[in-house]
């Protein structure tokens, strides 16, 4: 997916595993199917997840999930990782990798689009979304560093430019381009900055029995600003539910025209980046796109 990408495979798991944590050696090592962009996943044994840095730029969020995951978790309502082994370089990979307890559960879409049969009261999993960000809201910030895309929508200005005139024939760049300017207009944020996950994608939510049980992937994690994690308004929930989550979470007019403005660049970014490599973060992108469209109030 990425210019530079490492190559990683079972063999160089079980490697690392042996030589540095000899305690999990001849544990079963499994590929975990994912369409994370980031990260390798693997199962280790049945408890257990081994995570790596597929490109350098990635390594960074290893060190930021070590000293932060710790903090969160006794903070917010459902599960997120746990650090079990911090791993070093070695058998030829040069980053540093972790091990992670397990979550049980299930993403709620099957291949990027929404599976509403996952999360079958799409009003109810509304609600608890907004649980878990009026929770990581309120956590304190005195040392907390600043989200991935935690800035004024006018960061995204030129790659969301970028990205349109690349999706020409693909989608309705003309609404879509209006869309868009239409967020920049919308205030920017003006309180004091807020933890914000910043990447919930349905891929990074876990659902047992129809509610939200856990969130991973904390590497874009920080203080910024909370219309962040709105985003999941139109990448997941259904228009029935977007209203609830938005009197939940508490979004103001400006806010959330900025989660709407986020979501809609953050899918248009991705759509010509992974429409060959990566089908199911592609097919999402679409869906956000179609529905930031379709909604525009």
């Amino acid at each position: 997916m990425h210019p530079g990408e490492r190559v990683i495979d079972a063999s160089l798991v079980r490697r690392l595993v042996a030589t540095q944590f000899p305690q999990w050696a001849g544990l079963p090592v499994e590929r975990v199917p994912s369409a994370g962009t980031v990260n390798a996943v693997y199962r280790l044994g049945d408890g257990m997840a081994v995570r790596l840095p597929r490109v350098e730029w990635g390594v960074g969020d290893v060190a930021r999930e070590r000293r932060w995951l710790p903090f969160l978790a006794p903070r917010l309502p459902v599960e997120i990782p746990v650090v079990l082994g911090e791993g070093r370089p070695g058998e030829g990979y040069p980053w540093p990798w972790s091990v992670y307890r397990w979550l049980d559960g299930d993403t709620p879409e099957t291949g990027g689009v929404p599976d509403l049969a996952r999360f079958a009261d799409p009003v109810r999993f509304a609600s608890d979304l907004a649980g878990f960000i009026g929770a990581l809201r309120r956590v304190e910030t005195d040392g907390a560093p600043p989200a991935y895309r935690g800035g004024p929508l006018t960061e995204l200005d030129a790659a969301v430019r970028d990205a349109l005139g690349r999706l020409g024939g693909i989608i309705d760049t003309g609404a879509a381009a209006a869309a868009w300017r239409a967020a920049l207009k919308a205030p920017e944020w003006s309180g004091p900055p807020v933890w914000v996950h910043s990447d919930l994608m349905p891929a990074n939510l876990l659902v047992r029995d129809g509610r939200l049980s856990g969130v991973i992937d904390f590497a874009t994690a920080g203080v910024g600003d909370p219309s962040c994690d709105l985003t999941v308004a139109w990448n997941l929930l259904p228009a029935k539910a977007r209203q609830v989550f938005r009197a939940a979470v508490g979004a103001d007019d400006a806010s959330w025209a900025r989660g709407r403005g986020r979501a809609l660049a953050i899918a248009l970014v991705q759509l010509p980046y992974y429409r060959e490599t990566n089908p199911v973060l592609a097919a999402n992108a679409r869906h956000t796109i179609e529905q930031v469209l379709a909604d525009r109030g």
